[in-house]
């Protein structure tokens, strides 16, 4: 069930009926029961998993609050973690660990074939299993006390809105506020529909519209001139950016329509003039939760040149193993590593302004967008075809055709992200007259229509 299909709007708004009209000691099981629904829209079996993971981790936080000997803690923490790490690793990276063991093995000369499961990655799981895992680790630092009421924790973990590519919320924070009592108020309905309608137009008028560039590029990199591969490759910096921002964007809209608020998982992380800048303001929950269930443990900046220098790389790497199992991705996150170490020592150097910022801001997209080639490549062939042609100078058999309703949109959007930098959408048109804010839902509801596809196309996040 897509955010952005019919399907949805019809149950989001039966459930909005219903989430203002029953009494509020009721709405947990409203939550709970949508949440489900939402889900098995997807694989019902798979609901099974996701209940495992809620009562291991429900338990496993009674029990660390319980006893007080920091022995016991650290054990039942560690049979949540690994059973959570264990799940996601047999559905997500089983394959992907016996095919590098065997490879391994015929290095040695020992020919070892292993069955491989080629399951069926439940969707949403990374998520699922990092936001419960947060609640565990908060609760063992003492940091949150456990939840008593199993429906409340079960709708923290499967709370709609976020459940399949977050943003990863600490139950501090969203648990928190599924037991407030919660009332009707215009606000939380017009800053909801913004944001929602917003996050359509982000979605389908521009991360759709443009899709089928890199689509194109990736899948015959040799067909196309380097010239072409360069636009598939800033087209497809654009199309995962604005997808990803999209759902973010509905997720916060419909949480804020039933009165409860999520964090921003982006900050306008194009105009960030450094790789530094930009992990400051892509996917915040994730690079957040990384920051402080790993980084930190690890010891952070607090131990020796050499091993903070193994920290970060560490860090970089498992983000990217996070997003597939497939070496393409932990390139992507060892790339941004190396950058960010390459940075560091400038980054006490702050640029705000002045005339040398906007080509930092450039030149920061440009190698955001190659490093990006390694997450969007389906493996390393096609990744290294795509490099080379780069940087070859060649012509190819086919083109690519940029329109100039294409151009218009990306321009369009351009616009919008610079208009909206400091203030997000549903603040600055609360700001606005009605017929300000009116003509804006009016332009984006027509480009809306008039875009839209009958087949609606799935979030690239919903994989991970």
């Amino acid at each position: 069930m897509l955010f952005n299909s019919f399907e949805f709007l019809v149950f989001f708004l039966a459930v909005l009926v219903l989430y203002y009209a029953i009494p509020y000691k009721y709405r947990w099981i409203l939550i709970l029961l949508s949440s489900c629904v939402f889900y098995m829209a997807y694989k019902p079996s798979y609901i099974y998993i996701l209940f495992a993971i809620i009562i291991i981790d429900y338990t496993a936080a009674l029990f660390i609050e319980k006893y007080d000997k920091p022995k016991i803690k650290k054990i039942v923490l560690a049979v949540s973690l690994i059973s959570n790490i264990g799940i996601l690793a047999y559905f997500k990276y089983y394959d992907f660990i016996f095919e590098n063991v065997s490879l391994i093995m015929s290095e040695f000369g020992q020919k070892k074939t292993f069955r491989l499961l080629e399951l069926v990655l439940p969707v949403g799981l990374s998520f699922h299993t990092f936001q419960s895992m947060a609640y565990t680790i908060e609760v063992a630092r003492g940091k949150q006390k456990a939840e008593q009421h199993l429906g409340y924790f079960a709708g923290y973990v499967l709370f709609f809105p976020q459940m399949i590519a977050g943003p990863i919320e600490k139950y501090a924070s969203l648990g928190a506020q599924l037991r407030d009592k919660v009332l009707y108020k215009y606000e939380n309905f017009s800053n909801g529909f913004r944001l929602i309608l917003y996050g359509l137009f982000v979605k389908i008028v521009v991360a759709d519209s443009i899709s089928w560039v890199p689509d194109r590029i990736f899948l015959n990199p040799e067909g196309y001139s380097t010239f072409d591969i360069w636009i598939g490759v800033m087209v497809f910096s654009v199309q995962i950016y604005a997808d990803f921002f999209g759902y973010s964007t509905m997720a916060v809209g419909i949480a804020r329509c039933m009165g409860i608020n999520l964090m921003d998982n982006f900050k306008n992380p194009y105009f960030a003039p450094t790789i530094i800048e930009f992990w400051k303001r892509w996917h915040i929950s994730l690079t957040t939760w990384f920051r402080e269930y790993v980084y930190f443990p690890l010891g952070g900046n607090k131990v020796k040149t050499a091993r903070w220098v193994l920290n970060i790389l560490l860090v970089f790497g498992l983000s990217g193993l996070w997003h597939g199992a497939s070496w393409n991705f932990v390139w992507w996150g060892l790339a941004h590593g190396i950058l960010y170490l390459i940075e560091k020592p400038l980054d006490k150097i702050k640029i705000t302004r002045g005339i040398i910022l906007f080509p930092m801001i450039v030149l920061n997209f440009i190698i955001v967008s190659l490093v990006w080639v390694f997450f969007r490549a389906p493996d390393s062939k096609v990744t290294k075809q795509v490099f080379t042609r780069l940087f070859s100078n060649v012509t190819g058999t086919e083109s690519i055709y940029i329109y100039w309703e294409m151009q218009v949109i990306i321009v369009v959007f351009l616009f919008f992200e610079i208009l909206f930098r400091k203030s997000r959408v549903d603040k600055f048109l609360g700001d606005k007259t009605g017929m300000i804010r009116w003509g804006f839902y009016v332009v984006l509801l027509f480009l809306i229509f008039l875009w839209s596809d009958i087949n609606t196309k799935p979030f690239i996040y919903f994989k991970f």
